[in-house]
């Protein structure tokens, strides 16, 4: 589960980081995302990436 959510933490970040610069990934992909929801979509990725990310379970360490 901590790479599904390293893996979406970083989709949220070149989505922000590409619509900056004029490109949206989720056309190229081709998703279609209202006008409306377009600005948050970096935000949202990242959010529910970190929400999977803390679910998963810690790695375990050896005890000694």
């Amino acid at each position: 589960m901590k790479v599904i959510g390293v893996i979406l933490i970083l989709w949220g970040i070149a989505d922000f980081g590409l619509s900056w610069m004029g490109v949206d990934i989720y056309w190229k992909i081709g998703i279609n995302v209202p006008n409306w929801l377009y600005p948050w979509t970096a935000f949202i990725v990242g959010i529910i990436g970190y929400a999977i990310f803390s679910m998963g379970k810690p790695s375990e360490q050896k005890k000694e």
